[in-house]
């Protein structure tokens, strides 16, 4: 695990007290979890993305009144390949514009970070 040390940006050659130091490291990781609950996010939504792309590339060749099922909310149902594939064009689009939010949101928060280490003046130690 890493640990944050920081100075006072009062005093810069003098360490951060204990209780400074130990809330720089609380807000430290805050930072890092909520930059991995985004990085998971953006997994989650690539998979499901992959998986409307997979599923797409195998129904488009097939002929429209073909019978397909799809799953919707837990539910499987009886569709035409017709009726299916725009469904599915609509969810993919989707998903990448969901992609995209996620991907500024953490570049964003990364930002953040940054900006937050050089005002608190903070140095990660990896130990």
């Amino acid at each position: 695990m890493s640990s944050a040390a920081a100075s006072s940006s009062k005093a810069p050659l003098q360490p951060a007290s204990a209780k400074q130091q130990q809330d720089l490291q609380v807000q430290y990781q805050n930072f890092k979890n909520a930059l991995q609950m985004i990085a998971q996010k953006i997994g989650n939504v690539e998979q499901d993305a992959e998986e409307h792309k997979l599923v797409l590339e195998t129904l488009e060749p097939l002929p429209g009144d073909r019978k397909c099922f799809r799953m919707i909310n837990g539910v499987l149902v009886e569709r035409t390949v017709a009726d299916v594939v725009p469904a599915l064009k609509i969810n993919a689009e989707g998903l990448k514009k969901v992609l995209e939010d996620y991907v500024k949101q953490y570049k964003a928060q990364e930002e953040e970070l940054a900006k937050w280490k050089k005002k608190n003046n903070v140095q990660i130690v990896q130990s």
